[in-house]
């Protein structure tokens, strides 16, 4: 079991002025892709995650810039960081935090976990134990833990990024699906092309490109940003859309278990921060669309296992339920 040390930022540091919401992304989307080489349309998704105030699941396999982007991201919001590594001797109490007894002050004291962070890395979630597993729960659903019968929120922006190693399942105890539920999206990052491999190399040939980052915003412009997502606008036909998409992964022959209400909700918040990061304030289809394939395949079992197939279905989805006018 491992915890890391936090990457601090101090609240000091120089912080742009105020700006419009499109002034502030596009500020945030070049500062992270100036030290992690990430693809547009996945960097997207996952500021698309923060916006909606969700968390992050990404199945991908070792040494593709997980980690990497969650630093980029904590560093350019000025925000603390703390990366978990997952092992089955991890305990509950390792990830909350726990009450220590001091004996000077002959009380005890509250000692925070990793948990209390605004971007946290839980590194190969899967390799934790059902028990530390079902702890983030309560942290993922409802921003607070609970630790010696004392409920504990946590600082907002509060933001989750999990990963999981899809190849390795020696030792793994897969997420079960009400967890899975409480992640936003699923993604991959998948291999860069090779030109953006060459990119690594460059940066990576004299020093870490996370040295010279610096944060492009402070904490309460990330929880302005959340504020106008929410307020974004939803017209009735498409929240029908979404409905229709949601109910139809539950009647589709090759899906065991469909999209829950839950999942619903998060169909439309996810598309309500996809609207604000293309600069409106109305959801469209096409946002609906965007980012179906991530926020509703991990919530559905299927008859052929696995995230594909489940793609696969939603893929046949969007081209079979009717698109409002």
């Amino acid at each position: 079991m491992t915890i890391t040390a936090p990457l601090r930022v101090s609240a000091r540091a120089s912080l742009p002025p105020a700006a419009s919401s499109a002034e502030l992304l596009a500020r945030l989307s070049a500062n992270v892709q100036s030290a992690a080489v990430v693809a547009p349309d996945k960097l997207k998704l996952i500021l698309a995650a923060i916006l909606a105030r969700g968390h992050l699941l990404l199945e991908d396999v070792p040494g593709i810039g997980k980690t990497l982007v969650a630093k980029a991201l904590a560093k350019s919001l000025a925000a603390d960081f703390k990366r978990v590594q997952c092992t089955p001797d991890l305990l509950p109490s390792d990830i909350t935090g726990s009450s220590l007894y001091d004996q000077r002050r002959q009380e005890f004291i509250f000692v925070p976990g990793p948990l209390f962070a605004q971007v946290v890395l839980v590194d190969e979630i899967n390799r934790a134990t059902p028990r530390t597993q079902s702890s983030l729960l309560e942290a993922l659903a409802e921003g607070q833990v609970t630790t010696d019968g004392v409920t504990r929120p946590l600082g907002q922006p509060f933001f989750v990024i999990a990963t999981q190693n899809p190849v390795e399942t020696t030792g793994t105890f897969p997420l079960p699906e009400a967890q899975l539920d409480r992640f936003l999206f699923s993604l991959t990052l998948g291999y860069p092309g090779e030109a953006a491999e060459v990119l690594i190399l460059e940066r990576e040939e004299h020093a870490d490109p996370l040295d010279s980052l610096q944060p492009v915003l402070a904490l309460a412009d990330v929880l302005q940003l959340q504020a106008a997502a929410l307020a974004v606008a939803v017209a009735r036909p498409v929240k029908e859309y979404v409905v229709r998409l949601v109910y139809a992964t539950r009647s589709h022959p090759e899906v065991v278990l469909g999209v829950s209400p839950r999942g619903g909700v998060a169909l439309q918040r996810a598309a309500q921060a996809m609207a604000l990061l293309a600069g409106r304030d109305f959801v469209t289809p096409d946002d609906v669309k965007g980012v179906a394939p991530a926020a509703m395949a991990h919530r559905m079992l299927t008859r052929q296992r696995g995230l594909l197939a489940a793609q696969q279905v939603i893929a046949e989805l969007l081209l079979r339920v009717p698109v409002p006018v």
